[in-house]
């Protein structure tokens, strides 16, 4: 296996993502959102690139059924029904619902990814289960950090950190680091002790504190608390067995 970090989402062109297995990562908040609203019953989530894009995607939808949700700037979008909150996505709000997704990093990454040969979106809530997923994967592994608005952002690179350590402790094989890959495991070594405090500390953590989310960042930096995978299935993102089930019987589920 063959790893690859890219830090920001302009580090990678998206067609180089052919035949490669690609992981998404938004610490805060748009992995442990997408993450949170399947697992709690949401048909699909739909990630789109702009508000104007969830609009008009949402407005050819059956409309109860369908639900906006995203943010901008980490406050929600008017005329939404959610914001970026993973704890507004309960099971009495989205079970069976397809929720359309725009977020100022999040989701642009995820469908930035499509290109890839597969695409799961990873955070510290599913991090093991994302790193069992890899484990069944053979070839090139890219993992992607949404940053903060084009910039590094510390919490992305130490759970890309952490899940390279993870691979490296499982019976991968041979593993290959690039460069940026051994620099995110190094700072995930400096933090493993209190991600807690690592994502407090973070830029965007002190500035969704600012907002009065403090109880996401807790809930963002939990670890291994939802253990499923959401996988982008033709630019819409389901859980692995349902994207399996729709791909047919090549893959097993076992999410």
């Amino acid at each position: 296996m063959q790893i690859q970090i890219l830090f920001t989402p302009h580090e990678f062109d998206e067609l180089a993502l052919r035949e490669k297995t690609a992981v998404v990562i938004d610490v805060l908040r748009s992995s442990s959102t997408v993450i949170t609203a399947l697992h709690n019953g949401a048909r699909e989530v739909i990630p789109t690139p702009s508000v104007e894009a969830a609009a008009k995607i949402a407005g050819h939808l059956n409309a109860d059924v369908t639900i906006r949700g995203g943010e901008r700037n980490g406050k929600m979008i008017e005329g939404f029904a959610l914001g970026n909150s993973p704890l507004e996505y309960t099971e009495e709000r989205v079970r069976d619902k397809s929720i359309v997704y725009t977020t100022t990093n999040g989701s642009s990454l995820m469908l930035k990814a499509k290109y890839a040969k597969r695409v799961v979106v990873c955070g510290f809530v599913n991090i093991s289960a994302v790193a069992g997923f890899l484990r069944e994967q053979a070839g090139e592994v890219e993992i992607l950090c949404a940053g903060n608005s084009g910039r590094f952002a510390i919490e992305d690179a130490v759970c890309a950190g952490m899940l390279v350590h993870l691979l490296g402790e499982g019976e991968t094989g041979e593993i290959a680091l690039s460069d940026a890959s051994l620099a995110a495991k190094a700072l995930y070594r400096t933090s493993s002790r209190n991600i807690q405090r690592m994502v407090r500390q973070s830029e965007d953590g002190r500035y969704l504190d600012s907002l009065g989310f403090a109880d996401d960042l807790r809930y963002c930096a939990g670890l291994d608390t939802i253990p499923v995978l959401p996988l982008l299935d033709d630019n819409v993102l389901r859980l692995r067995r349902e994207a399996d089930r729709r791909e047919g019987p090549a893959v097993q589920a076992s999410a």
